[in-house]
């Protein structure tokens, strides 16, 4: 053979090998039979509180010498994803019938955490070519004939994986635990566990594409859908019946007062009543007018975040178990919807005076995120000291504080540059008095927190149901799939505020409170917050269904 032939054969298995590693290869989730296919191991917690989780090697589970964390993205760190190397091996289509993991000797100290796991109902999940699945760490045997002896628990020493594929990818995986290769660690003793492992394939007709619909089918069965028609009705109803009060209201009280205001009949004034009589003091300026300003422009900014959000969902963007992706979107919107707080905030505080916006702008960015970095530094540090992945590191803390110095700031200062130079100024309909008038005194129910309660508790009846499927997917394991009803829902409550704030704000000025600015901030928030405390209240209190086995 020539030198030259044997060049072109050597440049021919290059090249066969080039193409192969193109063709299969986790990038583009091919494989052929044989391949490696990467399965990792994440996190381990306690099945009703999917909020505390951990690392899954801070369970004595069988490790490699070298564990290898896999290279997560911003997202992945901010969703609490410790993605590290596993003893598993399941090559693409190869069947393995109880192979051995490790055989481990469990001290005492490892028995009890083993046991603490167990008691909780510990489950674990892995990932295996980007599909995530659970599992549960053991079982609960209780001897409910008799009261005198305590209940039994086990660890499951084997587990199998069922694994779905079509053509040379991988379209579904499932772990089970066999309840009947147990090991007894109810007593603090140590002992030694063969742990074992089996793989079966089995080939599927499903599409690669809708691979991920299965996580979120168990939301689209018929009972998920009858209640969420039933909310969307129960919310419209409420609405139809504010909007009839409210508009009652006006046609027969207002039409009249609003046409003997404009006629400007001073000799009437000292006969009016209500709010008729106070028209002269409602566009007083309100106290604090900078910090009202930033108010203002940090709802205007959340507001455009949200529907960013919506947007995102509707494109396709976020999806359940696409990790991290939603942690990240929320801090990229969340900077560049700066300009929207900015803008919002100095456009407005312009209208009431023509100097002082940038201490608007200024506290725009600290009075949304001021508090919640408080917040997070204790959570973070009460994360820490249990080791839990809730906990961020040191790095992505300077990345989230570097993303908001060199990306957030000049936003929301260019957006107070754009709102002073497009400025307004405010033309108030009425004429407002040198002196304020003194407000009477007020009955209980007419007081701030009657409103407060009021407002709350309307908000709350008209979307408990959609926020409580909304809560389970954050703080549970029920994923909610349905963004376009969960928008529309969103555009009732928007709706319902204006409609309570305009008919609340109504029934201040009818007493002859003028003061009624800053009034409807913290009515605003005690509404929106109402809402949220009580629906923590009723998710905290659903039961998890507890399953021997497997996800």
């Amino acid at each position: 053979m020539s030198k030259m032939e044997a060049l072109k054969l050597s440049l021919i298995f290059i090249l066969l090998a080039n193409l192969r590693s193109i063709t299969s290869s986790p990038d583009n989730h091919r494989y052929t039979v044989g391949d490696h296919v990467p399965l990792f191991v994440n996190k381990v917690g306690p099945l009703n509180n999917p909020s505390e989780t951990y690392q899954y090697y801070e369970l004595p589970f069988c490790r490699p010498d070298h564990v290898v964390p896999k290279k997560e993205s911003f997202g992945e760190v901010l969703n609490g994803d410790r993605l590290t190397s596993a003893l598993y091996k399941l090559n693409f289509r190869e069947n393995v019938i109880a192979e051995t993991l490790c055989h481990k000797k469990l001290e005492a100290d490892d028995v009890v955490k083993f046991r603490d796991a167990v008691m909780n109902d510990f489950y674990f999940q892995m990932y295996y070519d980007d599909l995530p699945f659970w599992g549960f760490v053991g079982k609960i045997e209780e001897n409910s004939w008799t009261f005198e002896e305590a209940p039994k628990y086990f660890l499951f020493k084997h587990v199998q994986f069922d694994v779905l594929y079509n053509g040379n990818q991988v379209i579904e995986v499932h772990a089970f635990s066999n309840p009947d290769q147990v090991v007894d660690i109810t007593e603090d003793v140590g002992i030694d566990v063969k742990f074992t492992y089996s793989v079966v394939w089995n080939a599927t007709s499903a599409a690669f594409e809708t691979r991920m619909d299965r996580y979120s089918r168990a939301s689209s069965l018929p009972i998920h859908q009858q209640i969420h028609w039933f909310s969307f009705i129960n919310s419209i109803i409420i609405i139809m019946l504010l909007m009839g009060l409210l508009t009652l209201l006006f046609m027969r009280r207002l039409k009249n007062d609003l046409t003997t205001c404009s006629a400007g009949n001073d000799e009437e004034e000292d006969k009016e009543v209500g709010w008729k009589y106070i028209h002269g003091d409602v566009f007083r300026y309100p106290q604090n007018k900078s910090l009202f300003s930033a108010v203002i422009g940090t709802g205007t900014q959340l507001l455009a975040l949200v529907c960013c959000l919506f947007l995102l969902v509707c494109l396709g963007a976020l999806y359940p178990y696409n990790r991290g992706t939603l942690c990240t979107a929320l801090v990229t919107l969340y900077s560049l919807t700066s300009v929207v707080a900015g803008y919002t905030a100095a456009s407005f505080h312009c209208q009431f005076a023509g100097t002082g916006w940038e201490r608007s702008v200024f506290l725009a960015g600290i009075v949304y995120v001021g508090p919640l970095f408080v917040i997070g530094s204790v959570l973070n540090v009460v994360a820490v000291s249990y080791g839990a992945t809730a906990a961020l590191p040191f790095s992505t803390i300077m990345a989230i504080i570097l993303i908001y110095v060199f990306l957030t700031i000049p936003l929301l200062a260019l957006g107070g540059v754009i709102g002073y130079l497009f400025r307004s100024e405010f033309y108030a309909p009425c004429a407002t008095k040198r002196f304020p008038r003194e407000i009477p005194p007020l009955a209980w129910y007419r007081k701030t927190p009657c409103q407060m309660f009021l407002g709350g508790f309307l908000s709350f009846s008209a979307i408990v149901l959609e926020l409580q499927h909304l809560y389970a997917s954050l703080w549970g394991y029920k994923i909610f799939i349905v963004p376009s009803i969960l928008f529309v829902m969103y555009i009732i409550l928007i709706f319902l505020t204006a409609i309570l704030s305009v008919g609340l704000t109504y029934i201040q000025l009818s007493v002859e409170d003028h003061e009624w600015w800053w009034r409807y901030v913290p009515l605003q928030f005690y509404m929106h917050g109402q809402v949220h405390t009580q629906i923590f209240k009723l998710n905290t209190a659903i039961e998890h269904k507890h399953v021997n086995g497997g996800w």
